[in-house]
């Protein structure tokens, strides 16, 4: 990091640093105990860490070499995958435990933080966020970069967006372990947490238009345009829906200011736009970047991403409500989110329909490179989920699936099908190439990794499927007398089989996932000297 950068932009970042430890000083000293105090020495020791470095380098590192504006700046994409692969790790491992305790509830320790509904939190930010998050932010730059001719606009706020987004998901892991959430889903964290997290999105949001109006490529590429409604969007969904009062400026505690029904549907129409903006358009905006250049093909049809893109955009945001069939929420309002969830089909099957018509021509190489298979696969498990989603939206159909673990396994359908193999297949992309290599430490790993994470996703899914199905239809049994012809009890002892296949599936895709950062971690070990500036000058043709 420090190499990169200037002499002025080391002392900002010296300045900003201490300002870090100052306030996180001011936590821990203000609430003295509880989370936000231990958050407040979290703070403090990565301020202090990180003033001593850049403080060191004013003396001791040589500034940039001439010419570093016609150089792409790719050790924040770097930082990013490494934080990718550590959050996998933490991620999908509290996933594979908390799915273990559902089949050997028995196996729970007796410590508070390795209760269910502590972990659960911890899996979901991990993978969503961890996981994630620190995938889009460091592609982000990558494709930027590529698709503008232009390096970041500067060096310093990618790291400054890098390390206090993962802050943030740190405090946020932790916080669940101690027992501080405000109970919303995908927004457990605390009031000072969602400060912060907004403090670096907008730092993230002006990087990213700053070196969009300095680009060298008139066109603006249509992943760009992905990543910038993730950006924007998510922003939006996150002020409004984490708005609270702090109980005390001393303490972790807060009360949101919406109630009732309203808070319902703020909470829903975040919960579902955060799978809309963070997990489906910023990875569209990688699909659409990372599948031409890996299949050596162009997209389809440019035209159809340009229309799917303000059709995902416009019919998203609407369907929230589906979530909330057949409680207080009014009617009208239920109907407009499965209205939408059903038209939401046509541009979710022509953003997945083009990805798959791209590799016409190339199918030779999707049978060859795992790396475009697991592309392939994305696309694939892209469409059969969005089908699924509009297909559940529908209210009868809900009236079946709604509180069973079909839902589990639409979402995972999802997040590991789709999410998770596209962020697989540009990882296996961009590492080698960022480490000055033609291929990966270990092709064959690629091809074990590949195997392990279908079989673990179908596994997972499809029990999830039976799980679910045979949960609603066993809630709605009735006998000649019209009383119930099941219990509750009799329908969770039912689950599981289909829980220990789900602990299974989860086990075979975190394998897959540990591999994989085994191999990044060989080939970035095994990069020849002066790699990380290797191939990296700004191309002097059309964009990338």
């Amino acid at each position: 990091m420090r190499a990169s950068l200037t002499m002025a932009e080391r002392k900002t970042g010296l300045g900003l640093s201490a300002a870090l430890a100052l306030m996180g000083l001011a936590m821990a000293a203000a609430a003295r105990q509880g989370p936000m105090a231990v958050h407040g020495v979290m703070a403090l020791a990565l301020g202090l860490v990180l003033v001593f470095r850049l403080g060191a380098s004013l003396y001791e590192d040589p500034v940039p070499a001439p010419g570093r504006e016609r150089r792409y700046d790719d050790a924040p994409t770097r930082f990013g995958i490494v934080m990718t692969l550590v959050w996998a790790m933490i991620g999908m491992g509290a996933g594979v435990w908390v799915a273990a305790l559902l089949y050997w509830p028995e196996a729970t320790p007796l410590w508070p933080a390795t209760s269910f509904g502590r972990l659960r939190p911890v899996h979901t930010t991990g993978v969503i966020f961890g996981f994630g998050g620190n995938a889009l932010i460091a592609t982000s730059f990558h494709v930027l970069q590529r698709t503008s001719r232009a390096r970041l606009a500067d060096a310093l706020s990618p790291w400054v967006v890098l390390i206090g987004f993962n802050l943030f998901c740190a405090w946020a892991v932790t916080g669940y372990l101690m027992g501080s959430t405000q109970s919303k889903e995908y927004a457990e964290a605390e009031w000072y947490a969602d400060l912060w997290l907004v403090a670096v999105w907008l730092v993230y949001f002006a990087l990213y238009i700053r070196t969009l109006a300095r680009r060298a490529e008139p066109h603006i590429y249509v992943a760009n345009w992905y990543y910038m409604a993730f950006i924007l969007v998510v922003a939006i969904l996150h002020i409004v829906n984490n708005i609270a009062l702090p109980v005390s400026l001393a303490g972790a505690r807060s009360f949101p200011v919406w109630s009732g029904v309203q808070d319902a549907m703020i909470q829903w129409w975040y919960g579902h736009n955060a799978v809309a903006f963070f997990l489906t358009a910023g990875f569209l905006g990688m699909l659409y970047y990372f599948l031409p250049v890996r299949s050596g093909r162009p997209i389809w049809s440019y035209r159809l991403s340009i229309l799917s893109f303000w059709g995902i955009v416009f019919f998203y945001i609407w369907v929230g409500s589906h979530h909330l069939h057949y409680t207080a929420l009014p009617y009208w309002v239920q109907t407009l989110g499965m209205t939408f969830s059903v038209m939401l089909l046509v541009p979710s099957w022509a953003s997945a329909g083009n990805a798959i018509a791209t590799l016409n021509g190339a199918w030779h190489k999707v049978r060859d490179d795992a790396t475009l298979r697991f592309m392939f696969v994305a696309a694939v498990f892209y469409g059969l989920s969005t089908f699924e989603g509009s297909f559940l939206a529908i209210r009868p159909v809900n009236s079946l699936s709604h509180y069973t673990d079909w839902t589990v396994g639409h979402v995972h359908s999802g997040t590991l099908g789709w999410v998770a193999m596209i962020i697989f297949g540009a990882i296996y992309t961009l590492v080698p190439q960022l480490s000055g290599r033609d291929t990966m430490a270990w092709p064959r790993a690629i091809e074990w990794h590949f195997w392990l994470a279908v079989t673990g996703t179908l596994v997972y899914v499809v029990s999830m499927w039976n799980a679910g199905i045979t949960q609603g239809l066993m809630w709605r049994a009735y006998d000649d007398s019209g009383a119930l012809s099941y219990s509750f009890l009799q329908s969770v002892q039912a689950m599981a089989p289909y829980y220990l296949l789900r602990a299974i599936g989860g086990a075979m895709f975190l394998t897959g996932a540990v591999i994989c950062t085994l191999n990044c971690r060989a080939t970035m070990r095994a990069a020849p000297a002066g790699a990380g500036a290797r191939d990296r000058p700004l191309a002097l043709q059309p964009a990338e």
